[in-house]
């Protein structure tokens, strides 16, 4: 049996939330699992409809962390045929007291903490004792070797996919009217933050749209820049060319991405917070949509540079223009959303489960 110890899941949404869900119906395929998950408000139906055990906790933050920990080690220790343990952050193993196998994923900003601080000393404690450390990409892994993880220990496992669902009609019909015909299409779907660099993007759509009159802006999210966004869209009088949508379905936010060019997210470093990886950028290439990433961060290896996208300076504005002009060139994006969609396939949960096999 595996364990999985995880502070997001379904029902609620996310990219992490997508992750272990991912790899719990994955696991599930290989053993029997039992996963520990914090509450969440409609977890019943939900929970019914898995083939495996969840077992969720609730309670304030600082408690449910420590009545968490208390389940979890009694469920040990009645438990004997547990042969693997497998959590999704350092703090879900901090408290967890036993001998068995332990595997823990990072994902960059969650370890992001300055050498020697209290912090950092308490993430090596945690994952310079556990059997196997799972950095979602390359970048992660040089991060967490700086920081002072045991290099031995860790093993680079991009997040996985499921594969693409064929868009209804009516939901492509309804992308085709928000996009109100315009030719030349961007799109991010992502929390409206700092490090994801909207800021930038709607700035460059400004100069853009002086030699691309038709350039649409499909920004899919919502997050604590959002009213600031809107504010600059309108002093930048772009209000025909960005539009803003959020709790939309899946369908349709599919649908987006289907019918745009670019999928656009060149991410910063911003304080503390880092792109891992960016699986966005492997959802849109499912639908054979090219990316531009930012250099800082995991999307080089979700992106392979001038051909599946293009990785560029996302604290230059000058370089993110001249990325966005580059695939709208000679239709440039079309040649390289091809190579995209069939990279993409690399990250299927069949295949990336494959990589955890051989640890487990």
């Amino acid at each position: 049996m595996y364990l999985l110890i995880t502070r997001t899941f379904p029902p609620e949404l996310g990219g992490m939330q997508n992750l272990m869900w991912g790899l719990a119906r994955s696991l599930a395929k290989l053993n029997l699992i039992k996963v520990f998950a914090d509450y969440h408000e409609n977890h019943e139906e939900f929970d019914s409809s898995v083939s495996f055990s969840i077992e969720r906790v609730s309670g304030m933050k600082l408690i449910r962390k420590y009545r968490k920990s208390y389940l979890i080690n009694d469920y040990l220790e009645n438990n004997k045929n547990v042969e693997c343990i497998i959590a999704d952050h350092w703090k879900s193993l901090e408290l967890i007291k036993t001998n068995k196998k332990k595997i823990c994923l990072i994902h960059s900003k969650e370890i992001n903490h300055p050498k020697s601080s209290g912090l950092n000393k308490k993430v090596l404690s945690v994952l310079n004792n556990v059997d196997h450390v799972v950095a979602n990409s390359n970048y992660t892994k040089n991060l967490a070797i700086e920081l002072g993880v045991d290099e031995k220990k860790i093993v680079v496992i991009n997040p996985g996919i499921d594969p693409v669902i064929e868009v209804p009609k009516k939901y492509l019909d309804e992308a085709e009217e928000i996009l109100k015909g315009k030719k030349n299409r961007l799109i991010t779907v992502s929390r409206f933050d700092k490090r994801k660099n909207h800021e930038k993007i709607i700035m460059a759509v400004r100069n853009l749209k002086e030699i691309y009159p038709d350039i649409i802006y499909t920004c899919i999210g919502y997050g604590d820049e959002e009213e600031k966004l809107k504010k600059l869209v309108i002093e930048l009088n772009l209000n025909n060319q960005v539009i803003f949508l959020k709790d939309i379905p899946s369908d349709l936010k599919n649908a987006l991405l289907a019918k745009s060019n670019i999928f656009v997210m060149p991410s910063i470093i911003y304080k503390k917070s880092v792109e891992g990886f960016g699986i966005a950028y492997v959802e849109a290439a499912q639908y054979g949509i090219p990316s531009i990433g930012g250099k800082d961060g995991g999307a080089s290896d979700a992106i392979i540079h001038e051909k599946t996208g293009l990785i560029c300076d996302g604290n230059k504005l000058e370089d993110i223009y001249a990325s966005i002009d580059t695939l709208f060139k000679e239709n440039k994006h079309l040649e390289y959303g091809k190579e995209a969609k069939i990279n993409s396939t690399n990250f299927l949960w069949d295949k990336i489960i494959e990589k955890y096999k051989r640890i487990l």
